[in-house]
């Protein structure tokens, strides 16, 4: 049974930084990723990460969030410096049975975790 298990959220400063982790159970993926939603809007993506270390970005957190893993725990992280109040969303992780190119699209993964809270006050 696969299971993602988000953690690391919580209520910080505009300008702080965060760090959330993804821990995945009952297999490895060779692509994993993060998403957001935020209330009232649809769920984006955010970033990914390919087995082999290869990664995307959205461009409106590209300089600001790193995406790693490490193989090793089966664990994706997501470190989120100078946050800002529209970061301000539930965080979502997911991975990909595909060993295609990293798609930014929601169809594009199988598994989800249950999301961790993000909120940056100004």
């Amino acid at each position: 049974q696969v299971q993602l298990v988000e953690s690391g959220g919580g209520l910080v400063q505009a300008g702080d930084s965060l760090r959330l982790s993804c821990a995945a159970s009952g297999r490895s993926f060779n692509a994993m990723g993060w998403f957001r939603q935020a209330p009232g809007k649809e769920r984006e993506f955010v970033a990914a990460i390919k087995w082999s270390g290869i990664t995307d970005y959205a461009d409106s957190v590209k300089g600001r969030f790193t995406i790693s893993r490490d193989n090793a725990k089966n664990t994706v992280y997501l470190q989120m410096n100078s946050l800002k109040p529209e970061d301000t969303a539930v965080y979502y992780c997911a991975a990909a049975n595909s060993f295609g190119p990293i798609t930014r699209r929601i169809v594009g993964y199988d598994y989800w975790g249950q999301g961790t809270q993000v909120t940056v006050s100004s």
